[in-house]
């Protein structure tokens, strides 16, 4: 499946559609879309406290993770939001620092906040996502002020 240009062609665009492959009501996501966003050797890598208070992550390819998020995904209605990014580039390597809300539906409060440490690679031709990994704020680990501000968002 080919990509979507506007999704490929610039860092603000990968990033919108990042979100809304993930984003919508309980069902099905585009998991096409999601593959063609994604580098073949591309990491999406959920952190959180583990039992003993310690840092956990797992670390999925494209295919884990689809499998590790679909039961979810169909159930629940879950839509994340992009608050405020950050981005720093060099050549064809680019950092994304990308503040998220989690909400139930794009009118409702969100439950969570969270920033996604996104790495992308221009190929020459196009962007693609390396990495992905994140960080949900929770007691202990507020969102620092500095997240929450995009310039140009």
């Amino acid at each position: 499946m080919e990509p979507r240009r506007e999704d490929v062609e610039s860092i603000a665009g990968i990033v919108k559609a990042i979100y809304e492959t993930i984003s919508g009501p309980a069902g099905t996501r585009d998991w096409d879309r999601e593959r063609t966003l994604l580098h073949p050797g591309a990491r999406l890598m959920p952190t959180r406290p583990g039992p003993d208070g310690e840092g956990t992550i797992e670390v999925f390819d494209c295919a884990g993770y689809i499998a590790s998020r679909t039961p979810f995904f169909a159930a629940n209605a879950f839509f994340e939001i992009e608050v405020a990014r950050r981005v720093e580039r060099f050549g064809n390597i680019a950092q994304v620092w990308s503040t998220y809300e989690a909400r139930r539906a794009p009118e409702e409060p969100p439950f969570l906040h969270g920033v996604n440490s996104i790495q992308l690679f221009h190929d020459g031709g196009r962007w693609w996502v390396m990495s992905v990994l994140w960080d949900n704020e929770r007691e202990g680990n507020p969102m620092p002020a500095e997240y929450l501000r995009s310039p140009g968002l």
